[in-house]
Order: C-alpha cells, then structure tokens, then sequence
C-alpha cells in the first residue's frame, strides 16, 4: 500500500444522504446562498410573477419563491392567449397548503388593484372610463376596474334623465365620489365632468344677461307653478302665468318636457342668480284683438274659467277676461256664494259694465239681462202701503230682520214692528232665518228702494183693549218669570208681560215672592204708548197710596168717556175739583161695563186663536 493510500480519509466520505459530505459550516454557506436567490414573500399581498406553464386546469406562476405556485386557468379567461412567459399580477393566497403547495389568485390580485386604483382615483379627482352594465333602482351600475360601483339617476346629467336604458352597453366617464369601505360600495358621478365643462359657459352666460333678452331653452322640469327651463348650464323659471295670455290649469296643457322653447328674460337676481322668463310676452296682448265695437252697454259672450268668493271671470277672447261680481249676478240685495250662480264651463251672455282698455280691465254683469225690479211700473201699486205680502227671510240684525219678497226687493221689519205683547229684544227670538212671514207695507220709498214692513200690525192693536182690561188698580193674577236687581217680570193674562218692583214682591208675611210663584197683583200703572203695566203684589193687602189715589183720579180718554155727554163729562172734572169720591163712584160706574165688554173680546179671541 502507498502512502497516498495510507493518507486517505475515509471518514470523509462516510457521511449519510444527500449533502453529507458537507460540513454544517458549508451548509449554511449554501443555504444563504440559495435563500439570496429566492424572493421573501408575505401572504395576502399582490406581486408579479411569470407564466411557467398552463394547462386546462392550472396555470403555474414563478414569483420567486421557491415554489411555483398554482392559479387556477379560470380566472384568465379574459386572457386566452396567455402563454409561458408573460407577466402577471397575482395575490398570494397561502405560501404553503397542507399539500406544501404555494397558493395564488389572479381574481383576488385584480380586485385588490381595482381597490387601490379607485382609492387613488378619488384622492386625485382623476377620471375613469367606466361601463354601464345594467340599471337599477335610481341609477346605473357602472364596472370601474372590475368592481361595480353604483351611479345616481340625479349624478348622471345636470338635467333631469327619465330613460336610464339608453346607457346601458355604453362607456361612460366618471369620477369617484364616495367610497364606503365597511360595505365595500363605490359611487361615482358623470354630472361632476358636465357642470365643470358648463361652468365657464354658465358664466358667460350670466355675464351677458339683461331683461328683455330673447333666449332659447329646453324645457327640463314641469310643476304644476311653471316650468324650469335649461338656458345652456343655467335654469330660468317660466310661470304659468307667464306661459299663455289665456288662463290654464297647468303648463303640461300646452308644453312638454324636453321642449325647445324661446323665453325673454322678465328679471334676473344677480345674488341669488334667478331667472324670470316669459313666454306669453313674445306674442301680441289678446286685448288689441278686442273688437272696437265692444264699449260700455254691450252684450259680450264667453265661458267661466274661474269662480272665486267674490265673483267669476268671463273669458271673452283667449286672455280677455272680465269680472262678473257677485253683486252683479242677481238683483238680490243678499250677497250669496258666487257658485250658486255659476261654475266653470258655463257659457253665457253677459253686459259690459265698465270698460279699460288702456288698463286691459273690463267688469261684466248678467242681472243687467233682466229688468230691474225696482224700476217696474208696478212696482207703486203692488206694493202701495197697505197691501199684504209673504217673504222670506234673508238676515237678521239687532234691530230687525231682512224680507225678500221678491228677487231685488227687499223690506225692514223692525223689531218692534213683530209683536204687540212680545217684548223682543232680538229678532230671533221670533223668527229664524229662511223663514216665511206675513207683513203689511208700511211705507213705501222707490227712489231709495227702501221698504218698510210690518208683522204685528197684521191684528188690531190689543193694547187698545188692554186699557180697558188692566185698568189702575184692577186685581190680576199673574206668574213671577224672572227678575233682576230692580224689577220682577210677571206673566199676565193674554199673553202679555208686566213688571213689578221688587220691593213690591213681598208678602202678607213679610217674605219675597220668588220666581214662578202665582199671586195676585194689582195694576198700579198702566202706559200704553210705552206698552208697559206697573203691577204690586203687596197692594193686595195694603191701602193705596196717595199718588196711586191721585192716578187713579186722573181723566183717561176712552170710548167709553167719549160716548159720555159734555155735561156729564164737565160735571165730572168739576167733582174732581171738589168730590174725588164722587168722580171714583162716576168712573167705576163708566169703565165697569167697557171692562167687561173688554175681557169678553179678549176671550173671545184668544177662544179664536187655540
């Protein structure tokens, strides 16, 4: 054996599997080394990779790493001539499966890109190219780097967009508006990239703006108050009243949306930047149509556009309209609803009252059609004092009501004219309105158109009987109905009231007679042109006064006195002088038989009356 052989070191080369004979030193030597040729990768992060291979089922992707790792060819089906060697975008997914298995995705690594593009695009209010893929409820959605993000109907244009499908398939410009991050949903607006480009255009406009400026516009919104037109980046509102000289309901009865129109400015708010636009101001006024022969007296002939509260307009011509007050509709001096004459739609005749050209006013009425009662040829002896009628009552005031007997004739009945026993202080008390009365013409006044009426005078004057009746000192029954601070009133026979002092209430035992108690009082009054009678409850049990005496003495003019002889007659004023009993003997004597001639005509009548 040599001595290179005996200088061999077997033990070199003894070493077990692949690498043994490398020292620890030399391994980690060639570990770094190889570690310098790999990439360091973190999971969940996009990185950029080569094709190594595809197949029907996988593509392989060298990231450097030191596996390859597996997407699946799904997800390049935008991409169908992939071949190895192109360069990719992927996400690393997992760096080892429990199959050792590096694990990429190229869907994840789009939407991951698609995220930070659209982050970056709404920091830097850059514009994207996006496609319309469906519309939805208030918008369009919109595909923006791979994710669908949502665009508003109202975001779409600066006018309003009725038709979203007509985007749909279509690119569209848009920017990046709000991002919510919990949900994941983007919204973008094409609207931003129009009012930029129409801002120096609106500006220009309203520059050169001036009042009586004819411009033309599209209409872009209707309301039932007028419509907004669209001057090119600046709205302008048109009022209905400005749309036609003719009155309409609303402006869709002869406008349409999208609409070409020429408007003239009517006044423009260079604060608040609003326009006032005209229509109706381009055409000629309908007044200079109005035929000359048209003047004060004449018969015109249109249709009702309007009733208010106060009266309703007569379209003559297409915006010639005339006033028809309420005043004018009816003879009746009772204002009523102008629409229980008219309503819309009603053709008629009508008399021009008063006439404006210059002002383009006109007033129009149709009682003039008809003859004025107050000025018929009858009128003086069909309504001649004395002479009865039935009417209707219309209004009642404090000191009366209102009759109509006929359409335009009217008459007072006062208040005190409705009863001779009823003390009425209100003509309600009596009478309601839209009630029937009979009334007797009191007086008659044409010229004024005045009339006056009477209810009560209808009977005889029973206060003339009354005097007879209720003679001073005759003893009656009577019924307590209320009182106040100083006087009691009483229920009398025959329907009539009489009054009591309330001291006069008192009783034989010194107590007061209170309401509703029926007692018997002696008349220690009585004034018949006031229709008023005194009564005293405690002269029933006490002596007459001295001035009750003197009342008593004191002549009454009465049938009865006057059928008397002027000598019985002068001999009982001499006996007052002398004899005061002699006259009360004489005067009892006289008043016994007409009072009871009275009493039986009273009962009598009231027999007549149930």
């Amino acid at each position: 054996m040599s001595n290179k052989q005996k200088e061999f070191d077997w033990d070199q080369i003894d070493g077990k599997g692949f690498g043994g004979n490398y020292t620890a030193e030399q391994k980690k030597q060639m570990e770094a080394a190889i570690e310098a040729t790999l990439n360091s990768v973190t999971e969940k992060e996009v990185v950029k990779g080569i094709v190594v291979s595809k197949t029907d089922r996988e593509v392989i992707v060298n990231i450097g790493f030191k596996s390859d790792g597996l997407v699946s060819a799904s997800e390049f089906r935008d991409m169908p001539d992939l071949k190895a060697g192109d360069e990719v975008e992927v996400y690393i997914e997992n760096q080892e499966d429990s199959n050792g298995q590096l694990i990429l995705s190229r869907k994840l690594a789009k939407v991951m890109g698609a995220w930070i593009n659209i982050e970056r695009a709404l920091e830097e209010d850059t514009i994207i190219n996006g496609f319309v893929k469906r519309r939805t409820k208030g918008g369009l959605i919109v595909d923006i780097f791979g994710i669908e993000a949502f665009l508003p109907g109202s975001q779409i244009d600066v006018k309003p967009i009725r038709d979203f499908d007509i985007f749909v398939g279509k690119n569209m410009e848009v920017k990046v508006v709000k991002i919510n991050h919990t949900n994941d949903n983007v919204v973008v607006s094409h609207k931003v990239l129009i009012e930029k480009d129409l801002e120096e255009q609106r500006q220009l406009i309203l520059n050169n703006l001036e009042k009586g400026q004819v411009l033309e516009g599209v209409i872009k919104n209707m309301t039932n108050f007028g419509v907004f037109i669209d001057l090119g980046g600046v709205d302008g509102l048109l009022h209905i009243t400005d749309i036609s000289w003719g009155r309409i309901n609303h402006p869709q009865e002869v406008l349409k949306l999208d609409q070409k129109i020429q408007v003239v400015v009517l006044d423009f708010d260079e604060n608040k930047k609003r326009i006032s636009l005209g229509m109706k101001q381009l055409q000629a006024h309908p007044w200079e149509a109005l035929a000359v022969d048209v003047e004060v007296g004449s018969k015109v002939k249109g249709k009702i556009v309007n009733v208010a509260d106060y009266g309703a307009f007569l379209e003559v011509l297409s915006g010639v309209e005339g006033l028809i007050h309420v005043s004018e509709m009816s003879w009746s001096q009772h204002l009523r609803n102008p629409q229980d004459f008219l309503k819309v739609g009603d053709e008629m005749e009508a008399v021009v009252l008063t006439l404006d050209r210059a002002e383009r006013k006109m007033s129009l009425g149709i009682k003039q059609l008809t003859e004025d009662p107050w000025t018929k040829t009858d009128l003086l002896s069909k309504y001649a004092v004395g002479t009865k009628h039935k009417g209707t009552v219309r209004n009642l005031t404090n000191f009366g009501l209102f009759l109509e007997l006929e359409e335009g004739i009217d008459g007072l009945v006062h208040v005190s004219d409705l009863s001779w026993t009823k003390k009425i202080k209100h003509p309600s008390e009596f009478v309601k309105v839209g009630d029937s009365l009979d009334v007797i013409v009191i007086e008659l006044d044409a010229d004024n158109r005045r009339l006056a009426l009477g209810h009560k005078q209808l009977e005889e004057n029973p206060w003339d009987t009354f005097e007879s009746v209720f003679t001073v000192g005759s003893s009656h029954k009577a019924t307590i109905i209320s009182k106040n601070d100083k006087m009691a009133v009483l229920e009398l026979p025959y329907g009539i009231e009489g009054l009591s002092p309330l001291k006069q209430l008192t009783k034989a035992d010194e107590s007061v007679a209170e309401v509703g108690e029926a007692l018997d009082f002696i008349v220690t009054e009585f004034q018949k042109d006031d229709r008023k009678i005194i009564l005293s409850h405690t002269r029933t049990f006490t002596a007459p006064t001295a001035e009750e005496t003197a009342a008593a003495a004191k002549p009454e003019k009465k049938k009865a006195a006057a059928k008397s002889s002027e000598k019985t007659t002068v001999t009982a004023e001499k006996s007052t002088m002398g004899d005061i009993g002699a006259l009360s003997a004489l005067k009892e004597q006289m008043e016994g038989a007409e009072r009871a001639q009275a009493i039986k005509k009273l009962e009598k009548k009231s027999k007549k009356a149930e």
